[in-house]
């Protein structure tokens, strides 16, 4: 149905090829527009200064989350006026034994205009949501939704 392409560089920029010491800097770039500073996790030695690929992962899927949200809440006519979410993902083993981000918590603060839509009713929109998430769809890990 659609193609999502990302360009990737990263360069050694001269140092050694040790573990220790090669970059883990590098560029994601998105459209031919957009360009992020990414890099590893700190913990294996990446700049926290940049985005690395753990964080991303659990940015997708709170993006992805909020946008088939909103489109949903539009579609039923309910103004959302703001929506804010403190994602975390969790790095454990996974069945296999390998690290994996198995887990993504997702705590979304809807603001609506007008009047909010009952608990039942979020509920029933954040479950509508996540089914019908590309990102979630995509990935095995869990992904939870806190109210």
């Amino acid at each position: 149905m659609s193609q999502h392409e990302a360009t990737l560089s990263w360069s050694r920029g001269g140092r050694g090829f040790g573990y220790e010491e090669y970059p883990r800097d590098h560029t994601w770039k998105f459209d031919g527009g957009p360009e992020v500073a990414a890099t590893a996790a700190p913990d294996y030695k990446g700049n926290p200064a940049r985005v690395d690929p753990e964080e991303a992962f659990v940015a997708a899927v709170a993006s992805c989350h909020m946008l088939t949200f909103l489109a949903i809440a539009s579609r039923k006519r309910l103004v959302v006026d703001r929506y804010d979410d403190a994602a975390t993902g969790f790095m454990e083993k996974n069945a296999d034994g390998k690290l994996a981000i198995t887990r993504v918590v997702l705590r979304p603060k809807v603001v609506f205009g007008g009047a909010p839509p009952s608990a039942d009713e979020l509920a029933h929109l954040h479950e509508r949501a996540h089914e019908n998430c590309f990102i979630a769809n995509s990935v095995r890990s869990e992904i939870v939704v806190e109210r």
